[in-house]
């Protein structure tokens, strides 16, 4: 008996066979996007591949990280092409990761029935985010324990649960070396067995409902619809892509080196040009820009105000909603524009009620901006209403919630 007949009998791969077989992917003029899913899964894989050879060396601690990277790059034969590699496949993950986030959002792929399936997409970005954040003071240099420091501030101001948050980043009321054994242990351990949970549940849910189409895709008959091979046409052009992607890693850790830097020392003062990493320079420049106190309001509680309230709006308002729009409308726009107006809304509501015993007249002010802005949000959400059931007609569009 051969080897594939023996595997037959105990797991009956002939209908894996049969499945693989049944299953296609619609073709239509945004086919090419449905890529973007498996290259992100790709680049996972490269980083626990990495990952798994960088713990072979690295040392936590205040007085080992440092100099075990160290060793690494300059000791270890390829030891620093692994690091690079890593370090790269970390920042292209988040990309592309993002870029499959805002094709699903724009496509419009979130109806139900793939609720679950947005839900579990948007964990995983904000876990990549997590990993990206966590890893970052690993090396323990310069750059990373600045920009560790000025990241657990703005958690920080997270009004009520900021300082427990802050204590709970830190393992303290500094960034030390208990800092970086606790996000050594979150980045190597919690955050990979939380991950491979979310993923495995959403590749389930995508083979599940099958590939999503936008809905102009959907109102052409089945028989009239394109549509190919998932195995093996499919899996060859997306293995090809994959090779390419790997190409471009191995160029970028070549000719693009991560410096090291300098040791950290918490004695010295930051550096000029400290910055995060690029997914997260929107808040930074946000800060940046916002003083240190807006009238009696701190400055980063008022920059991630708006920032605490959209994971709300991108995991819950867009996902439970059926309806027959357009792919292309004014809707996720007037919705942006409606939370952008209730962020400012509350903020006028806080400081207004903080100012009110200082001076009445000022609160007397803000009240009547207030009602000025409540008028407009009642404005945007009935063009908002009126953009959701443009194309329902008498039907009930199925919103849930």
């Amino acid at each position: 008996m051969n080897v594939s007949g023996w595997l037959q009998e105990r797991l009956d791969i002939e209908a894996a066979r049969r499945f693989l077989a049944k299953k296609e992917v619609p073709l239509f003029q945004g086919s090419v996007l449905y890529y973007l899913g498996g290259i992100t899964l790709f680049l996972f894989v490269i980083q626990i591949v990495t990952g798994i050879l960088l713990l072979l060396y690295y040392q936590p601690g205040e007085a080992t990280a440092y100099e075990s990277v160290k060793f690494l790059v300059s000791k270890v034969e390829f030891g620093w092409l692994v690091r690079e590699i890593h370090s790269w496949s970390a920042n292209l993950f988040i990309f592309f990761a993002f870029l499959h986030m805002f094709t699903v959002f724009f496509a419009k792929a979130y109806r139900k029935p793939r609720e679950l399936t947005w839900l579990t997409g948007m964990g995983l970005l904000v876990l990549g985010l997590a990993f990206g954040f966590s890893g970052y003071l690993l090396p323990w240099n310069e750059l990373a324990y600045f920009a560790t420091r000025v990241g657990s501030d703005v958690a920080g101001s997270v009004p009520v649960a900021g300082d427990f948050l802050l204590k709970i980043m830190r393992a303290g009321d500094d960034v030390s070396g208990a800092t970086l054994t606790r996000f050594y242990g979150i980045h190597v351990a919690v955050l990979p067995a939380v991950f491979t949970l979310l993923l495995g549940l959403h590749l389930a849910l995508i083979q599940i409902q099958g590939m999503s189409v936008p809905p102009e895709v959907e109102n052409i008959p089945p028989a009239q619809r394109k549509a190919m091979k998932f195995f093996p046409n499919f899996v060859l052009r997306d293995v090809m892509l994959w090779l390419l992607v790997l190409n471009v890693l191995a160029l970028l850790a070549v000719f693009y080196p991560w410096e090291l830097g300098h040791k950290a020392d918490p004695l010295v003062p930051a550096p000029e040009g400290i910055k995060p990493e690029w997914y997260f320079m929107f808040m930074f420049q946000t800060l940046k820009l916002l003083p240190a106190h807006i009238l009696i309001m701190e400055g980063e509680l008022f920059g991630i105000s708006p920032l605490l309230r959209s994971p709300r709006y991108t995991l819950t308002a867009r996902c439970f909603q059926d309806t027959k729009a357009l792919a292309v409308d004014a809707e996720p726009f007037l919705e942006l524009l409606q939370q952008i107006v209730v962020d400012l809304f509350l903020a006028e509501q806080q400081i207004g009620q903080s100012a009110g015993q200082l001076c009445p007249g000022f609160r007397q002010a803000l009240t009547q901006r207030s009602k000025q802005s409540g008028r407009f949000f009642f404005v945007l959400f009935a063009a908002r209403f009126k953009s959701e059931h443009r194309f329902s007609g008498n039907q009930n569009s199925g919103t849930i919630c």
